[in-house]
């Protein structure tokens, strides 16, 4: 298996907007990858980063917090922050029960990139 088939985290910019991909099940060791990704986009300030979460098939807490702390940053900033679908039923499942769903935008399909 390559590398790039075991990233789970990846970063990519069109314009005026950073997109970071993520996909597979992501926990606690996933939290480097997730904070350098976020770091990029800080680090970037585009009026908008949006997080591809299509491809996410299972997210606990530390996903949920990187995306509220990112969120935060963004609104302070006057950055904007989306997050791409559709959500996956237990991307989905983690927003509804912790009640944070309405915190954020959420579009069913990401920027594609300029020719």
């Amino acid at each position: 298996m390559s590398a790039a088939f075991e990233t789970k985290v990846h970063v990519t910019r069109y314009e005026q907007v950073l997109v970071i991909t993520v996909r597979g099940e992501l926990d606690h060791d996933d939290a480097e990858a997730l904070d350098d990704a976020f770091a990029a986009a800080d680090e970037a300030g585009l009026p908008t980063t949006a997080v591809d979460l299509s491809r996410v098939t299972f997210a606990d807490s530390t996903l949920l917090n990187t995306l509220l702390d990112t969120r935060r940053r963004h609104a302070t900033d006057g950055r904007e922050l989306v997050l791409l679908g559709p959500l996956q039923p237990a991307v989905t499942r983690l927003l509804t029960v912790t009640g944070t769903i309405a915190h954020f935008t959420i579009a069913g399909t990401g920027p594609s990139p300029s020719s």
